[in-house]
């Protein structure tokens, strides 16, 4: 992959009336790269791509493609192609017909057309549905219609728009698959929203997590996973138990926190000792003993297993009554009476700063104090 970016988004920010939907978003797309835009509904993704596509104009910044600024250009001028959730096929044309609309509008030689809407209906394995109508298709076959007509303009940038939303789950599952081999094998730069968490970590070489307007992190699936650059994204990315309290001691990479059930270890991000905090550990890193754990002094009960396969989910219950989720083997059950000590490598732990401590902090530097 190229580490040249095609796609270069400068400080934009998107107003409708008072509402301020993207805020100073700043974005580098890199060539050939399959690029996603991860936030639920109303983070301002759908809006990000859209400015990209030329169907939405910015309130202020710039939008490049191959170095040029194209934030004042009209969609059909821009070298971008966009795939929405619904197909937008002709009904009365046949498939090939719908394939082939967008190079007939560009006067393509006839010739040519007919070669390249074949290589492309080859390409999504649709080579005998040439001339069938929409009608006679099923979801997953329009839905690759619809992206093989995006494709056979040989756009620089494939924009697609939550397009596997109207699929059912074992249908997009199976599409999610062909869409990463598709853009694998061109090597067209796909930018893709979605607001499906295991759908952009299953095809993504990168993830954008948007929140609020706010381009939160960007970075490859295992980072956004195991690295979450704050709160936000460790909640919203997976499942994870939060610990919260104050930093009392930093050690190299190391922070140890005392919270309300005790004390915990984690490997620290930027924050310093007395500043609130929070440690971030999914569900299958936790660990258990019938002792203290040195670092550690979690106690708690545990409530509930459920057995899923090779896997047990449990359930432990501190005294405050906070509840802390746990995958471990089938093979390792909780004890199913008694008291168990939570503890984990501080290594596979994150912490990161407490949204308290940020609203003190913008309180502390507030000219009024």
């Amino acid at each position: 992959m190229s580490a040249e970016p095609i796609v270069q988004i400068r400080d934009i920010n998107k107003f409708y009336g008072d509402n301020h939907v993207v805020r100073d978003l700043n974005l580098d797309v890199l060539e050939g790269e399959f690029l996603t835009i991860l936030g639920s509904s109303g983070s301002g993704k759908t809006t990000t791509l859209r400015m990209v596509g030329g169907f939405e104009q910015p309130t202020s910044g710039e939008i490049l493609l191959s170095g040029e600024n194209v934030a004042d250009r009209e969609p059909y001028e821009r070298d971008v192609n966009t795939v929405f959730q619904s197909y937008a096929l002709f009904p009365h044309m046949t498939i090939f017909d719908n394939v082939a609309y967008g190079l007939r509008m560009s006067k393509v030689p006839m010739g040519e057309i007919t070669s390249r809407v074949r290589d492309i209906l080859a390409l999504v394995q649709l080579t005998s549905f040439e001339d069938r109508r929409p009608s006679q298709l099923s979801g997953g076959q329009k839905q690759r219609v619809a992206i093989a007509r995006a494709l056979v303009n040989r756009p620089k940038v494939l924009l697609l728009d939550e397009p596997l939303g109207a699929l059912d789950l074992k249908l997009r599952k199976q599409m999610q698959i062909e869409l990463k081999r598709l853009q694998r094998k061109l090597g067209i730069t796909f930018l893709y929203v979605t607001h499906d968490q295991e759908e952009a970590l299953t095809m993504s070489d990168r993830i954008g997590i948007m929140h609020e307007g706010v381009l939160e992190q960007v970075g490859v699936p295992k980072d956004i996973y195991e690295e979450p650059a704050n709160r936000f994204v460790a909640t919203f990315i997976g499942e994870t138990n939060l610990f919260d309290g104050v930093i009392d001691a930093i050690g190299g990479d190391i922070a140890r926190l005392q919270v309300e059930s005790g004390t915990v270890l984690g490997r620290c991000g930027d924050v310093k000792v007395g500043e609130m905090a929070s440690v971030s550990v999914r569900p299958e890193r936790m660990r258990f003993s019938t002792m203290p754990v040195d670092g550690f002094s979690i106690e708690g009960i545990a409530r509930e297993q459920v057995y899923v396969g090779s896997v047990l989910k449990s359930m432990v219950e501190l005294p405050n009554g906070q509840e802390v989720r746990l995958e471990r083997l089938a093979s390792d059950p909780l004890p199913a009476d008694g008291p168990v000590f939570l503890y984990w490598d501080p290594m596979d732990a994150r912490v990161v700063q407490s949204p308290d401590q940020v609203v003190y902090t913008a309180l502390q530097n507030a000219t009024f104090l």
